[in-house]
Formats: structure tokens, C-alpha cells, sequence
């Protein structure tokens, strides 16, 4: 017989029974029924419920074994009676006579339960995480994990797809969040960098050469923690391609992500292949954020001129202040009571807006104190364009849209959620394109890149060299997109520029000159005068597909050791000091933190 086990404890049924078996794992929890002792034993597959009769001499042992002791048992497998077969569990029919007992190791008392999984501070989870690992939703969100990335790459690979390793020393690169700094020992005073993603380097395999790459790549980003954002690192399924234009890459990309999702999403539905796209400028008008929930069925619509001149003087006078300024309407199908009505404007207040005004939507007359001042015509002017039947209400902002979108994605997202008209039980997929290739810098007053910087622009360098205003810099568009689901984004991508003119022209709108091109971005430019093939790719973050899937909210939830919101690994307690010896390897000298003198 095996030292340890001769099955595991998810693996017993009942054509089992009579077998004499030996198991090992921990003990999950122990119950005291009338002098029979009964424990659950519990390993990576599963539970087994074993009986320990008190005549048996290693009854008192059993009965002071703490919960999460490592044991191991020999016994025979028996039946369970009728009136306690536990039909949720795969073991339930069953159940081990213990004939002999042996402490593999024994517990000390718990920092942190197993068994029943109760709220616990996040500060304990995270010192102890292999005590929480061994929990048994956070055990299964794992598994699910690694079940995730085996069906991408099986996926990826039936596309021919080939996984190629990229360097995880490399040098620093502007791509929008801080880098991680390692120093140099054979290079004083220089540093590689980790990461942020394989961007550069998955471009050179294409000018390369090779046809098509992915990796389930670890990306670092120094930045700070949220929910749905890892601390630190995190991976991602990268992938490029060349020859293709964006819709090559959509059919690539889109088939795993669907059939990925459809396999682990349970009862759950999945937007059927393939997923819609959406313009950029028509998510952000339609739903006031370019990674809609679309699972909510409202949209915002702009009703400016029914309150242009109109009887509601601040509408109007906000309209007649600015030319981009606008009213947006949020309908709320089925709203219709003043109570909901006043709990949303009470919450816009909190969010820091003066509030929303509504209008409620009766039989014959919209009411509230909107309608009133604009009158009867205006008022069922804009019930006939957001199609509101009695019983309806909706909601209205007004100003630059820039300065409450924000506001008006979340209460899009609060209404469809309070009014029960969105579809919780689904995963809605679509593609946001065309986003564009410039932004406004209002802090330095001058035209940035939107994303990417590497993407190429819609209409080329001919686009580039006739965008002589900034309105016109700020129209161009990008062969940039992004795959959203559920209100998160699951990654980005693009159509990259792959030739040298039009990367000059492009960072010169910016406001960078050839010099800077040259020093950051030195390696891809050069290659791209060798012949560099037109390419593009994505790359979606795993950490945010798994999530979905398990129905967490924290990204936390499905990361096997992830670091806490300070960005700190309190398990084994990183970051950490260094000592002189290592610090003058490497040519550091630590110095404190330069602190504002106060006046």
C-alpha cells in the first residue's frame, strides 16, 4: 500500500465500499455525535468523511487533533445510512471506518479559519495566504484560473498562434505608468526596467519575421492598487500578428475569448461571436464611459434643444454660456415615482453634481418641476424622443460633458440595477473602436497621445500632415480598440504604425521632437527602416477575465499571492530593507525621502 494514500478524498463512491483504503489530508472539521466522532478529511480534491468508534484506542487522539492538521488513516470504505447521504457532496454516499490514525503534522492554533470561510481583515488573509488558499471558494477560483489559461492557449494554438518568451530585463519605456527599477551590478549607475507589457518586443518578433506570437505574459506597473487592478504585476494573453487589418485581429482574439468565457460561464449567458463594435464617440455619448455595461439597456441621449430658450433658465443659460456644452437624459424605464426620483438627485449630490433634474411620465402630462418650466410641448417633445410610456422617468445633466460623464455612467449602471432591467446573469461583450489618436492636455495646454502611441493613425501620414490646427489634430482618429465586458475593460489593442515617417509625424504632433523618438524608441525605429511588415494585436488581462467568471469584485480573489492595496507582500514581508553589503553590489546608496519645508 502507498505510504500516504491509495485514493484521494474526492475520489470514493459507493461501488467502493468494502475496500480497505489508506488517506491522507487535513482535517476540515470534527463533530461529536453520541461518543462517534466523525471528521471530515480534506485535500485538493476533495472531502471524505471518516467515523472514529470509541473503542478504538486512538479515539482521544483524534478527538484533541486541531483543525488543519496534516493526518493520515487506513479504514474501510462503508456505506452511509439513507437518512444521512449528503447529496452535495461527491463522497456523500460513503464514509471510512478508521482503523488506524497517523499525525503527519500537527496545528497549532488558527490566525485565520478554514472552515466556513467568515469575513476576515485583509491583513491576516494576506500574512497567512496558505491558510487561505486552503479555503474552499478561493481554492476553486484558482483552479478556475489555471483551467482559463489552459483553454487560451489551447485556443491561441489552434490558431497557429506560436508562445514566445520575452525578456523580463529590459530598458525603461514611456508607456504610461511608472516602472519598476533594477540596478545594474555589472552597470553602475544604470538600471533595467521590468516590463509594463511586451509592446515593443512583440513588434520586433513580427518585424522579425515570425507570423503570429502570443504569451501569457507577467507585465509590472508601479501604480497603485484598486479592485479590479493588481498591485504590482499582473498577467495578461498577449498576442500580435502581421498582414492583418483590425478585423484579422478581432477574428482571432474574439473566438477564444467567446468560447473561453462560454466555457466556464455556467448558466450564465455569453454575447454570441461576433461582438458588436461601438465607435468610441458613440459609447461615450450613448453611455457616458468607453467600457459600458451594456447588460443595463439605457441610453443617454442628447436633448439639448428641447431647453435651448426655453422657460428653465439655468438649462438655457448654460447652453447659451458654451457651444460644447450640452443636456444629457438618462431614461429610467419604469422610474416613475417621485421617491426614486429624489433618491437619485440626493445620490448625484453625493457624487458631487448639484443634482439631476427629472421629469416623471404620466398619462396625458409629464410632471416635476422640469416640465413645468419648459412647458407642455417641450416636455412631451422629449418624452416622444426617448420614447417614455406613463410610468417612465428620466434624468438630466447638463454642462460640459467631460465634467459629468462620470457621474452619469454610474447612475446609467444605478438606475438599470434599482429599476431591475439589467440582465445580471450574462457577460456582454463588445469592442469599442476608433478612439482617438489625441487628447487635450489641459494641465499643459497642449495636444497628447490619447493611448497608445504606437497605433496607427486613420488615414495615415497624409491624415497627420494635413492636421495643421489643434481641432484637427484632436479629430484623428486610431486603429486603437479595446474588449469590454460587464463595465470592465479586458484589454486594449491596436493596428500599430510600422513605419518610420509616419512615427515621426506622429510624435511631433505631441510635441516630441526626432531627438526624443530616437533616444526612447531607439531599437523599434531602426528596425522598422529593414522592412517591417504591417501588423497589430491585444493583449487582455487574465486576472480580469477570471474574476468575471468567478463573480468576484476584487482582483485579489483570484490571484494565488497577491500584494495588499499598499503594494506590500505581507507574507513574506516585501519591500523590504536591503543591507549595505547588497545595497554596495549594486552602486545604492538609500537616502530619505525629500519632504516639503513648511512655510
Amino acid at each position: 500500500m502507498h505510504a500516504y494514500r491509495t485514493h484521494h478524498c474526492g475520489e470514493l463512491r459507493k461501488s467502493d465500499v468494502g475496500q480497505s483504503v489508506r488517506l491522507s489530508g487535513w482535517v476540515h472539521r470534527k463533530r461529536d455525535h453520541g461518543g462517534l466522532l466523525f471528521v471530515d478529511l480534506r485535500d485538493h480534491h476533495g472531502l471524505t468523511q471518516l467515523v472514529v468508534e470509541p473503542e478504538m484506542p486512538f479515539f482521544a487522539d483524534v478527538e484533541h487533533i486541531r483543525q488543519e492538521s496534516v493526518i493520515s488513516v487506513d479504514g474501510k470504505v462503508v456505506a452511509r445510512d439513507a437518512d444521512v447521504v449528503n447529496p452535495n457532496l461527491p463522497t456523500g454516499e460513503v464514509e471510512i471506518r478508521i482503523e488506524r490514525f497517523e499525525v503527519q503534522s500537527a496545528a497549532e492554533e488558527l490566525p485565520l479559519p478554514v472552515f466556513g470561510e467568515p469575513d476576515y481583515p485583509e491583513d491576516i488573509r494576506m500574512k497567512h495566504r496558505y491558510l487561505d488558499l486552503r479555503r474552499e471558494t478561493l481554492h476553486a477560483n484558482i483552479m478556475l484560473r489555471s483551467a482559463v489559461v489552459g483553454e487560451i492557449r489551447r485556443g491561441m494554438e489552434a490558431k497557429d498562434f506560436t508562445d514566445f518568451h520575452t525578456p523580463i530585463l529590459t530598458a525603461s519605456s514611456p508607456e504610461g505608468a511608472r516602472d519598476f527599477l533594477v540596478p545594474s551590478r555589472l552597470h553602475p549607475g544604470k538600471f533595467y526596467a521590468l516590463p509594463q507589457a511586451p509592446q515593443i518586443f512583440k513588434q520586433l518578433i513580427m518585424v522579425s519575421g515570425f507570423d503570429r506570437y502570443y504569451q501569457i505574459a507577467p507585465c509590472f506597473r508601479d501604480e497603485d492598487a484598486r479592485a479590479d487592478r493588481s498591485a504590482g504585476e499582473f498577467y495578461q494573453l498577449d498576442m500580435e500578428m502581421s498582414f492583418v487589418e483590425r478585423q484579422d485581429v478581432f477574428d482571432a482574439v474574439g473566438p477564444v475569448t467567446h468560447d473561453t468565457f462560454t466555457k466556464f460561464a455556467g448558466e450564465r449567458g455569453v454575447t454570441a461571436y461576433p461582438f458588436p463594435l461601438i465607435p468610441f464617440d458613440v459609447a461615450m455619448l450613448k453611455y457616458g464611459t468607453d467600457k459600458p455595461d451594456l447588460r443595463c439597456p439605457i441610453e443617454m441621449q442628447v436633448v439639448s434643444d428641447h431647453f435651448r430658450g426655453g422657460g428653465f433658465k439655468v438649462f438655457a443659460s448654460i447652453l447659451e454660456a458654451d457651444p460644447r456644452h450640452e443636456i444629457r437624459a438618462i431614461p429610467a424605464p419604469g422610474g416613475g415615482s417621485r421617491a426614486f426620483c429624489d433618491r437619485m438627485n440626493s445620490w448625484a449630490q453625493k457624487e458631487g453634481l448639484p443634482g439631476m433634474g427629472y421629469m416623471i411620465f404620466a398619462e396625458g402630462e409629464v410632471k416635476g418641476p422640469l416640465a413645468k418650466n419648459i412647458g407642455p410641448e417641450r416636455s412631451e417633445a422629449v418624452r416622444d424622443q426617448l420614447g417614455m410610456k406613463a410610468g417612465d422617468a428620466a434624468f438630466f445633466l447638463a454642462g460640459k460633458p467631460e465634467d459629468f460623464l462620470s457621474v452619469a455612467a454610474k447612475a446609467r449602471v444605478l438606475i438599470g440595477e434599482e429599476l431591475k432591467i439589467t440582465n445580471a446573469d450574462r457577460f456582454e461583450l463588445a469592442w469599442i473602436v476608433d478612439f482617438p489618436m489625441y487628447e487635450w492636455d489641459e494641465e499643459n495646454k497642449k495636444v497628447e497621445f490619447g493611448h497608445n502611441p504606437f497605433s496607427m493613425p486613420q488615414g495615415g501620414l497624409e491624415a497627420l500632415e494635413a492636421a495643421d490646427t489643434d481641432e484637427k489634430k484632436l479629430a484623428i482618429k486610431a486603429f486603437q480598440y479595446d474588449l469590454v465586458c460587464n463595465g470592465y475593460e479586458l484589454g486594449s489593442g491596436a493596428i500599430r504604425n510600422h513605419r518610420s515617417d509616419i512615427m515621426y509625424r506622429a510624435f511631433d504632433i505631441a510635441g516630441y521632437g526626432p531627438e526624443v523618438v530616437e533616444d526612447k524608441f531607439g531599437g523599434m525605429l531602426n528596425a522598422f527602416k529593414y522592412g517591417a511588415p504591417p501588423h497589430g494585436g491585444c493583449a487582455l488581462g487574465l486576472e480580469r477575465i477570471v474574476m468575471l467568471l468567478c463573480n468576484q469584485e476584487n482582483i485579489r480573489e483570484v490571484t494565488m499571492f497577491p500584494m495588499n492595496q499598499q503594494a506590500e507582500d505581507l507574507l513574506l514581508g516585501a519591500p523590504a530593507l536591503s543591507g549595505p553589503e547588497q545595497l554596495k553590489e549594486v552602486h545604492i546608496r538609500v537616502v530619505p525621502p525629500i519632504t516639503e519645508k513648511k512655510a
